[in-house]
């Protein structure tokens, strides 16, 4: 999708706490203002478009902090990997140019939520992520999950626990623990195993699963000694009590990022992870 046409109005530049991107981030606000943007370090809605210095970390720490806004967002990579951020240092002047002639795109990406339901049978919190939502064994116990597609029974987990993965984050986690790569021009959810026990007592599934977008991904823990479960939303980690079910399904909500109109998610893949 092309950008809309817009007159210069706001950036928001977040950027990681080491010396390079602080480094970088100061050169870009002079070459934005230069060009005709207003520069600031907060954010709100009258924000054109937003600026995020660092690794793939950084964007997804700075998506969470901002609640995963419809603005448009742009990554200048200095950490290591940079699946998600387009420009490279040496860049900056070329985006300018290009999003200045309206020739940069919108690549949308869709977001899961994770609702933790509790004894009462009423959601006490959710989770955003953009990569993916996971569910582990607190305290380095075996995570026994009863795990439902839709409202189908499928099997009771024993292991170190499963991630619900979307396309876009099919290339972190989910790959470092051998699931599919996703074209994220596809629309679908994915569920691996994270080390399954598989003896003559349990039997989990071993390989990744692919599932059609509309439906959902209910898990109903079974605690065996303490009553906890960990559950990430994107790497970032919170332990909960008395969970009865968490229900993980696509949101409403999507991220917008800038692209170069040359971007092809298959050279990514290759420059980045073969």
């Amino acid at each position: 999708m092309a950008v809309k046409d817009a007159e210069y109005g706001k950036v928001s530049i977040f950027a990681k706490g080491d010396d390079a991107s602080r480094e970088i981030e100061s050169g870009f606000r002079t070459k934005l203002a230069n060009a005709g943007f207003t520069v600031v370090s907060d954010f709100d809605e009258t924000v054109e478009f937003i600026v995020c210095i660092g690794g793939d970390g950084s964007l997804l720490s700075t998506l969470a902090a901002l609640r995963f806004p419809a603005t448009p967002l742009i990554g200048v990579n200095t950490g290591h990997v940079g699946f998600f951020q387009e420009l490279q240092p040496g860049e900056l002047d070329e985006f300018i140019f290009r999003y200045r002639e309206k020739q940069c795109v919108l690549q949308e990406l869709r977001t899961l939520r994770a609702r933790i339901v509790g004894a009462d049978d009423e959601a006490f919190d959710a989770l955003l992520g953009l990569n993916e939502i996971a569910i582990h064994g607190a305290h380095s116990h075996v995570a026994n999950l009863h795990i439902f597609i839709g409202d189908s029974f499928i099997e009771t987990f024993r292991g170190d626990g499963i991630l619900v993965s979307t396309p876009a984050g099919s290339t972190a986690y989910n790959y470092a623990l051998g699931g599919s790569i996703v074209d994220p021009r596809l629309d679908l959810l994915q569920i691996t195993p994270i080390a399954p026990i598989n003896n003559s007592a349990y039997r989990s599934f071993t390989s990744s699963v692919l599932l059609p977008p509309h439906l959902s991904v209910n898990v109903f823990p079974e605690f065996v000694r303490a009553p906890d479960i960990l559950i990430a939303a994107d790497g970032a980690e919170r332990t909960y009590t008395g969970v009865k079910q968490i229900h993980i399904a696509f949101s409403g909500e999507t991220v917008r990022l800038l692209r170069f109109p040359h971007y092809d998610f298959w050279n990514k893949v290759k420059q980045k992870l073969l």
